[in-house]
Protein backbone atom coordinates (compact mmCIF):
# COMPACT_ATOMS: atom_id res chain seq x y z
CA UNK A 1 0.00 0.00 0.00
CA UNK A 2 2.33 2.91 1.06
CA UNK A 3 2.02 6.38 -0.14
CA UNK A 4 -0.42 5.41 -2.81
CA UNK A 5 -2.97 5.20 0.34
CA UNK A 6 -2.27 8.66 1.12
CA UNK A 7 -4.58 11.83 -0.05
CA UNK A 8 -2.76 14.02 -1.95
CA UNK A 9 -3.86 18.05 -1.96
CA UNK A 10 -5.79 17.98 -5.34
CA UNK A 11 -7.87 15.43 -3.34
CA UNK A 12 -8.82 17.83 0.27
CA UNK A 13 -9.65 20.44 -2.63
CA UNK A 14 -11.69 18.60 -4.32
CA UNK A 15 -13.57 17.73 -1.28
CA UNK A 16 -13.83 20.76 0.50
CA UNK A 17 -15.11 22.47 -3.27
CA UNK A 18 -18.06 20.00 -3.00
CA UNK A 19 -18.48 20.60 0.44
CA UNK A 20 -18.63 24.15 0.00
CA UNK A 21 -21.44 23.82 -2.48
CA UNK A 22 -24.43 23.04 -0.38
CA UNK A 23 -25.29 23.79 2.94
CA UNK A 24 -26.93 20.04 3.62
CA UNK A 25 -26.08 16.83 2.57
CA UNK A 26 -27.04 13.32 2.45
CA UNK A 27 -24.54 10.35 3.03
CA UNK A 28 -25.21 6.70 2.16
CA UNK A 29 -22.77 3.64 2.21
CA UNK A 30 -23.53 0.17 0.83
CA UNK A 31 -26.71 -2.08 2.04
CA UNK A 32 -25.94 -4.45 4.47
CA UNK A 33 -23.55 -2.16 5.90
CA UNK A 34 -19.83 -3.53 7.74
CA UNK A 35 -18.29 -1.82 10.89
CA UNK A 36 -16.40 0.14 7.76
CA UNK A 37 -19.71 1.52 6.04
CA UNK A 38 -21.33 2.31 9.08
CA UNK A 39 -18.08 4.14 10.61
CA UNK A 40 -16.94 6.40 7.60
CA UNK A 41 -20.48 7.52 6.95
CA UNK A 42 -20.78 8.84 10.97
CA UNK A 43 -17.89 10.29 10.77
CA UNK A 44 -18.00 12.26 7.78
CA UNK A 45 -21.24 13.44 8.77
CA UNK A 46 -19.35 14.64 12.03
CA UNK A 47 -17.10 16.35 9.83
CA UNK A 48 -19.72 18.08 7.70
CA UNK A 49 -20.49 19.58 11.21
CA UNK A 50 -18.47 21.17 11.74
CA UNK A 51 -18.28 22.73 8.69
CA UNK A 52 -21.70 24.09 9.60
CA UNK A 53 -23.11 21.82 7.52
CA UNK A 54 -26.78 19.75 7.92
CA UNK A 55 -26.18 16.19 7.35
CA UNK A 56 -28.48 12.76 7.49
CA UNK A 57 -26.98 9.42 7.29
CA UNK A 58 -29.16 7.09 5.74
CA UNK A 59 -28.68 3.34 5.57
CA UNK A 60 -31.11 0.27 3.78
CA UNK A 61 -29.36 -2.45 5.88
CA UNK A 62 -29.99 -4.48 7.56
CA UNK A 63 -27.69 -4.44 10.02
CA UNK A 64 -26.93 -8.13 10.63
CA UNK A 65 -23.61 -8.66 12.05
CA UNK A 66 -23.73 -8.21 16.24
CA UNK A 67 -20.96 -5.78 16.28
CA UNK A 68 -23.12 -3.19 14.21
CA UNK A 69 -26.54 -3.83 15.72
CA UNK A 70 -25.89 -1.06 17.90
CA UNK A 71 -25.33 2.02 15.08
CA UNK A 72 -28.48 1.28 13.20
CA UNK A 73 -30.42 3.55 15.41
CA UNK A 74 -27.94 6.44 14.05
CA UNK A 75 -29.35 6.11 10.63
CA UNK A 76 -32.54 6.98 8.78
CA UNK A 77 -34.19 4.21 6.58
CA UNK A 78 -34.50 6.81 3.65
CA UNK A 79 -34.38 10.70 2.95
CA UNK A 80 -38.19 11.62 2.97
CA UNK A 81 -38.16 15.34 3.03
CA UNK A 82 -34.41 16.14 4.05
CA UNK A 83 -33.65 17.77 1.01
CA UNK A 84 -34.53 18.97 -2.84
CA UNK A 85 -32.13 18.80 -5.70
CA UNK A 86 -31.00 22.18 -5.79
CA UNK A 87 -30.10 22.33 -1.92
CA UNK A 88 -28.28 19.19 -1.45
CA UNK A 89 -25.58 17.10 -2.06
CA UNK A 90 -24.81 13.53 -2.03
CA UNK A 91 -22.11 11.28 -0.60
CA UNK A 92 -21.57 7.99 -1.01
CA UNK A 93 -19.10 6.41 1.11
CA UNK A 94 -17.41 2.83 0.84
CA UNK A 95 -19.38 2.28 -2.56
CA UNK A 96 -19.66 3.93 -5.89
CA UNK A 97 -22.82 2.68 -7.08
CA UNK A 98 -26.46 3.78 -6.71
CA UNK A 99 -27.42 0.24 -6.74
CA UNK A 100 -25.41 -0.39 -4.04
CA UNK A 101 -26.84 1.42 -1.30
CA UNK A 102 -30.64 -0.38 -2.02
CA UNK A 103 -33.68 1.34 -1.21
CA UNK A 104 -33.21 4.46 0.34
CA UNK A 105 -35.46 7.03 -1.55
CA UNK A 106 -32.64 8.24 -3.90
CA UNK A 107 -32.87 7.85 -7.70
CA UNK A 108 -30.39 8.26 -10.23
CA UNK A 109 -28.95 11.90 -11.12
CA UNK A 110 -31.37 12.69 -8.57
CA UNK A 111 -28.39 14.52 -6.00
CA UNK A 112 -24.94 16.01 -7.26
CA UNK A 113 -22.48 13.35 -5.53
CA UNK A 114 -19.00 12.58 -4.16
CA UNK A 115 -17.48 9.52 -3.91
CA UNK A 116 -15.42 8.36 -1.03
CA UNK A 117 -14.27 4.86 -1.87
CA UNK A 118 -11.36 2.36 -1.84
CA UNK A 119 -12.84 -0.62 -3.95
CA UNK A 120 -10.65 -1.90 -6.78
CA UNK A 121 -13.69 -1.99 -8.89
CA UNK A 122 -15.11 1.71 -8.04
CA UNK A 123 -12.36 3.23 -11.12
CA UNK A 124 -10.18 6.14 -10.95
CA UNK A 125 -10.31 9.38 -8.80
CA UNK A 126 -12.13 12.31 -10.39
CA UNK A 127 -12.77 15.72 -9.36
CA UNK A 128 -15.86 14.16 -7.60
CA UNK A 129 -14.38 11.92 -6.07
CA UNK A 130 -11.79 9.85 -3.79
CA UNK A 131 -11.18 6.46 -4.60
CA UNK A 132 -8.04 4.88 -3.36
CA UNK A 133 -8.12 0.72 -3.85
CA UNK A 134 -4.79 0.57 -2.28
CA UNK A 135 -6.69 2.07 1.13
CA UNK A 136 -7.42 -0.65 3.46
CA UNK A 137 -10.54 0.65 4.69
CA UNK A 138 -12.88 3.72 3.84
CA UNK A 139 -12.87 5.08 7.32
CA UNK A 140 -8.46 5.41 6.61
CA UNK A 141 -9.46 8.19 4.22
CA UNK A 142 -11.84 9.79 6.08
CA UNK A 143 -9.51 9.70 8.74
CA UNK A 144 -6.79 11.72 6.90
CA UNK A 145 -9.85 14.17 5.56
CA UNK A 146 -10.92 14.90 9.43
CA UNK A 147 -7.37 15.16 10.34
CA UNK A 148 -6.80 17.94 7.67
CA UNK A 149 -9.79 19.87 8.30
CA UNK A 150 -7.72 21.01 12.02
CA UNK A 151 -10.76 19.64 13.56
CA UNK A 152 -10.56 18.20 16.97
CA UNK A 153 -10.75 14.80 17.11
CA UNK A 154 -12.05 13.40 20.12
CA UNK A 155 -12.08 9.67 22.09
CA UNK A 156 -15.41 8.61 20.72
CA UNK A 157 -14.45 9.73 16.72
CA UNK A 158 -11.25 8.05 17.19
CA UNK A 159 -13.08 4.58 18.77
CA UNK A 160 -15.03 5.02 15.20
CA UNK A 161 -12.36 5.48 12.84
CA UNK A 162 -10.66 2.81 14.37
CA UNK A 163 -13.23 0.46 14.49
CA UNK A 164 -13.79 0.68 11.06
CA UNK A 165 -10.25 -0.01 9.88
CA UNK A 166 -10.03 -2.83 12.33
CA UNK A 167 -13.11 -4.29 10.50
CA UNK A 168 -11.79 -3.96 6.89
CA UNK A 169 -8.45 -5.13 7.39
CA UNK A 170 -9.37 -8.13 9.64
CA UNK A 171 -7.98 -6.61 12.75
CA UNK A 172 -4.42 -5.78 10.54
CA UNK A 173 -4.69 -9.35 9.42
CA UNK A 174 -4.44 -8.37 5.70
CA UNK A 175 -1.88 -5.36 6.29
CA UNK A 176 1.82 -5.80 4.32
CA UNK A 177 4.90 -4.48 5.39
CA UNK A 178 4.57 -1.45 3.40
CA UNK A 179 2.05 -0.52 5.70
CA UNK A 180 3.82 1.65 8.06
CA UNK A 181 1.34 4.71 7.10
CA UNK A 182 -1.64 2.79 8.32
CA UNK A 183 0.25 1.55 11.72
CA UNK A 184 0.68 5.63 12.10
CA UNK A 185 -2.31 6.70 11.15
CA UNK A 186 -4.31 4.40 13.95
CA UNK A 187 -1.77 4.82 16.87
CA UNK A 188 -2.76 8.45 16.16
CA UNK A 189 -6.08 7.31 17.00
CA UNK A 190 -5.00 5.37 20.02
CA UNK A 191 -3.42 8.75 21.33
CA UNK A 192 -6.74 9.95 21.02
CA UNK A 193 -8.40 7.29 23.29
CA UNK A 194 -8.83 4.58 20.51
CA UNK A 195 -9.27 0.91 22.64
CA UNK A 196 -7.56 -1.71 20.50
CA UNK A 197 -8.21 -4.49 23.28
CA UNK A 198 -12.10 -3.24 23.53
CA UNK A 199 -12.45 -2.71 19.52
CA UNK A 200 -10.97 -6.72 19.10
CA UNK A 201 -13.65 -7.74 21.94
CA UNK A 202 -16.40 -5.54 19.90
CA UNK A 203 -15.51 -7.62 16.71
CA UNK A 204 -15.65 -10.98 18.07
CA UNK A 205 -17.57 -11.46 20.97
CA UNK A 206 -21.15 -11.77 21.77
CA UNK A 207 -21.91 -14.08 18.73
CA UNK A 208 -25.19 -16.04 19.25
CA UNK A 209 -24.48 -19.83 19.89
CA UNK A 210 -27.03 -20.93 17.38
CA UNK A 211 -24.00 -19.56 14.84
CA UNK A 212 -21.63 -22.05 16.02
CA UNK A 213 -23.58 -24.65 14.86
CA UNK A 214 -24.20 -22.76 11.51
CA UNK A 215 -20.61 -22.60 11.35
CA UNK A 216 -19.76 -26.23 11.90
CA UNK A 217 -22.57 -27.05 9.28
CA UNK A 218 -21.20 -24.64 7.14
CA UNK A 219 -17.38 -26.23 7.56
CA UNK A 220 -18.90 -29.91 7.12
CA UNK A 221 -20.19 -29.68 3.83
CA UNK A 222 -17.44 -27.51 2.76
CA UNK A 223 -16.08 -28.87 -0.59
CA UNK A 224 -12.40 -28.84 -1.95
CA UNK A 225 -12.20 -28.48 -6.10
CA UNK A 226 -8.77 -27.99 -7.84
CA UNK A 227 -6.44 -29.91 -6.14
CA UNK A 228 -7.68 -28.34 -3.06
CA UNK A 229 -7.11 -24.94 -4.14
CA UNK A 230 -10.85 -23.34 -3.95
CA UNK A 231 -13.46 -24.40 -0.81
CA UNK A 232 -16.79 -24.12 -1.52
CA UNK A 233 -19.76 -23.97 0.38
CA UNK A 234 -23.59 -23.19 0.58
CA UNK A 235 -26.49 -22.29 3.02
CA UNK A 236 -29.67 -23.53 1.67
CA UNK A 237 -33.02 -21.18 1.66
CA UNK A 238 -34.90 -23.87 4.57
CA UNK A 239 -31.58 -23.21 7.01
CA UNK A 240 -31.24 -19.72 6.51
CA UNK A 241 -35.20 -19.73 7.53
CA UNK A 242 -34.20 -22.24 10.14
CA UNK A 243 -31.55 -20.61 11.63
CA UNK A 244 -32.77 -16.88 10.81
CA UNK A 245 -30.71 -14.17 8.36
CA UNK A 246 -28.38 -12.56 11.30
CA UNK A 247 -27.00 -15.88 12.97
CA UNK A 248 -23.71 -15.73 11.15
CA UNK A 249 -20.25 -15.78 11.43
CA UNK A 250 -18.70 -15.35 8.05
CA UNK A 251 -15.29 -13.69 9.48
CA UNK A 252 -14.51 -16.99 11.56
CA UNK A 253 -15.63 -19.55 8.60
CA UNK A 254 -13.15 -17.50 5.82
CA UNK A 255 -10.57 -17.58 8.41
CA UNK A 256 -10.69 -21.22 9.06
CA UNK A 257 -10.94 -22.11 5.54
CA UNK A 258 -8.45 -20.18 4.34
CA UNK A 259 -6.11 -21.26 6.76
CA UNK A 260 -6.34 -24.96 5.75
CA UNK A 261 -3.07 -26.29 3.82
CA UNK A 262 -3.49 -25.53 -0.17
CA UNK A 263 -6.49 -23.57 -0.06
CA UNK A 264 -6.12 -20.28 -2.09
CA UNK A 265 -9.63 -18.99 -2.72
CA UNK A 266 -13.32 -19.27 -0.59
CA UNK A 267 -16.97 -19.32 -1.95
CA UNK A 268 -19.78 -19.38 0.57
CA UNK A 269 -23.11 -18.91 -1.48
CA UNK A 270 -25.75 -18.20 0.89
CA UNK A 271 -29.71 -18.28 -0.44
CA UNK A 272 -31.62 -15.62 0.91
CA UNK A 273 -34.90 -16.32 -1.22
CA UNK A 274 -35.93 -19.43 -3.63
CA UNK A 275 -34.04 -17.80 -6.35
CA UNK A 276 -31.40 -15.04 -5.13
CA UNK A 277 -28.22 -16.11 -3.43
CA UNK A 278 -25.40 -14.15 -2.06
CA UNK A 279 -22.04 -15.01 -2.94
CA UNK A 280 -18.99 -14.02 -0.35
CA UNK A 281 -15.65 -14.57 -1.82
CA UNK A 282 -12.63 -14.09 -0.27
CA UNK A 283 -8.76 -15.54 -1.27
CA UNK A 284 -5.17 -15.43 -0.46
CA UNK A 285 -2.44 -13.50 -2.26
CA UNK A 286 -2.36 -13.59 -6.05
CA UNK A 287 -6.18 -14.77 -6.62
CA UNK A 288 -8.21 -12.05 -7.66
CA UNK A 289 -11.94 -12.71 -6.81
CA UNK A 290 -13.44 -9.27 -7.37
CA UNK A 291 -13.30 -10.23 -10.80
CA UNK A 292 -14.89 -12.76 -10.13
CA UNK A 293 -17.70 -10.78 -8.31
CA UNK A 294 -17.34 -7.99 -11.19
CA UNK A 295 -19.29 -10.60 -13.78
CA UNK A 296 -22.09 -11.03 -11.42
CA UNK A 297 -22.10 -7.11 -11.37
CA UNK A 298 -20.97 -7.36 -8.05
CA UNK A 299 -17.52 -5.70 -6.53
CA UNK A 300 -14.95 -5.29 -3.74
CA UNK A 301 -11.42 -6.12 -3.49
CA UNK A 302 -8.93 -8.33 -5.15
CA UNK A 303 -8.57 -10.83 -2.26
CA UNK A 304 -12.36 -9.82 -0.81
CA UNK A 305 -15.29 -9.60 -3.13
CA UNK A 306 -19.35 -10.67 -3.32
CA UNK A 307 -22.09 -10.41 -5.31
CA UNK A 308 -26.01 -11.36 -5.35
CA UNK A 309 -27.28 -13.13 -8.39
CA UNK A 310 -31.13 -14.22 -9.06
CA UNK A 311 -30.46 -18.14 -9.54
CA UNK A 312 -30.09 -21.36 -7.71
CA UNK A 313 -27.29 -23.04 -5.55
CA UNK A 314 -26.88 -25.50 -7.70
CA UNK A 315 -26.57 -23.53 -10.79
CA UNK A 316 -24.62 -20.89 -9.37
CA UNK A 317 -21.73 -23.33 -7.97
CA UNK A 318 -21.49 -24.97 -11.45
CA UNK A 319 -21.01 -21.55 -12.94
CA UNK A 320 -18.72 -20.14 -10.67
CA UNK A 321 -16.87 -23.84 -10.27
CA UNK A 322 -15.96 -22.86 -14.50
CA UNK A 323 -15.11 -19.26 -13.55
CA UNK A 324 -12.27 -20.63 -11.30
CA UNK A 325 -11.51 -22.92 -13.57
CA UNK A 326 -9.75 -20.16 -15.73
CA UNK A 327 -7.91 -19.26 -12.74
CA UNK A 328 -6.29 -22.36 -11.55
CA UNK A 329 -6.31 -23.88 -15.05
Amino acid sequence: MGDNTKLLDEDFSNFLNFANKYEKFIIAGHKEPDGDCITSSLVLAELLQTMGKKTLVVSAGPFKRTEVKKYEQMFAKNIDSFATNSKCGLFLVDCSLLDRIGEVGITENQFDTFIIDHHKTAGNSTEKSIIKPAAPAAAYLIQQLFEHSGAELDKQTANLLFFGICTDTGFFRFLEENDSCVFEAVARLVSKGASPKKTYDEMTGNKPFVSRKVLGMLLDRTELFFNGRLALTYETYEETERFGKDSRDSDALYQMLSSSAGVEAIVSIKQEKPEMCTVGLRSKDAVDVSSVAAKYSGGGHKNAAGFTAETSIDALKQDLLKEFKKIFA
